[in-house]
């Protein structure tokens, strides 16, 4: 039987969205004791991500950390912000600069800190600014080389803290250097650290035309490195973050197949970015949607699933799936 889910989410998913449109968001911003607050009213949401200094600081970490714990929430993972400032417009650990990209690993180093403290096991490595805009813009053997000294030197600094590499194929860069499944297997590859593995964000492997089921079947095959999952989903054209199953819902039904089969215990982790809606009813709905595709699972049953897999006929899975939804 598949083990429990836990729901965490992300706790940007309850301030106010903005877009390059309407800088200052479509609603109100929230202090960070307000945010964990609001996470609380999600029913089913056991835990919280937080974003290095937005969230969290060496001044701050153990207030917030207390102020989580007493809301009855876990922290589940810490983002370091090297994305969100203009100075990592030319890249993080990319950068040509060796001052840039020393600041960006001590950046890593202390959310990796921060997660330490707060009996956080998962820090999110995502490499946003890290890629290239234009032709001949890119020295890519020189960026590889950068990323991989980087995270070594990360994984090195504490290794006990779990770094999940989240890929994205595009945004804010219009071509990021780690952006599918395929090259993020060939950086865990050279990295090669027992702490280093990956996040599936669902809306970044749909922007990168993947199956996120075969994605976890991939990081899962080489190496057991599927450490880490975000859940949203999109239209595939764009980063959209909407809520779970609202547009790909038999995909994600194939995805938590997937997970299930493959025994992934880690966190069912919200990453959504509700601009008009409503923060902690979109979070709501998407962990019902999770619960619902999960019941449905149970419904048909895992093993006549994977009896229709072994045979490979798409038209039976088709009709016991409708069945299921339709009855």
């Amino acid at each position: 039987m598949p083990a429990k889910l836990r729901f965490s989410a992300n706790i940007n998913t309850f301030n106010a969205c903005a877009d390059r449109y309407v800088l200052s968001g479509y609603g109100k911003r929230l202090t960070t004791e307000e945010l964990i607050q609001a996470a609380t009213r999600v029913e089913g949401l056991t835990g919280v991500e937080v974003v290095g200094f937005w969230h969290v600081n060496d001044d701050n970490v153990e207030r917030v950390y207390r102020q989580i714990r007493d809301a009855g929430l876990e922290v589940t993972c810490v983002t370091p912000d090297i994305w969100a400032s203009a100075k990592w417009g030319w890249g993080s650990f990319a950068s040509n600069d060796p001052e840039i990209r020393r600041q960006a690993i001590h950046e890593v180093k202390k959310s990796m800190e921060w997660a330490k403290q707060m009996h956080c096991e998962i820090v999110d490595l995502w490499f946003g600014q890290d890629g290239y805009d234009y032709p001949f813009q890119a020295d890519f053997l020189a960026a590889w080389d950068r990323i991989i000294e980087g995270t070594i030197e990360c994984a090195e600094y504490l290794p006990d803290v779990k770094l999940a590499i989240e890929y994205k194929p595009k945004e804010p860069r219009t071509h990021c250097f780690i952006g599918t499944v395929g090259k993020t297997l060939l950086l865990l590859q050279k990295v090669n650290k027992p702490n280093v593995g990956a996040m599936i964000d669902v809306g970044h492997a749909l922007m990168a035309y993947e199956n996120a089921a075969e994605s976890a079947a991939l990081l899962h095959y080489f190496g057991n490195k599927l450490f880490y999952m975000h859940f949203n989903d999109n239209w595939r054209l764009w980063d959209d973050d909407m809520t779970v199953g609202s547009v790909h819902t038999i995909e994600m039904l194939e995805l938590l197949y997937w997970l299930d089969r493959l025994n992934y215990q880690g966190w069912y982790a919200l990453d959504i970015f509700p601009y008009r809606e409503d923060g902690v009813r979109a979070a709501g709905e998407s962990i019902r949607w999770i619960q619902g595709l999960h019941g449905l699972l149970d419904k048909i049953g895992r093993e006549r699933i994977a009896e229709i897999i072994a045979k490979g006929d798409a038209m039976e899975a088709s009709a016991v799936i409708r069945e299921a939804l339709l009855g």
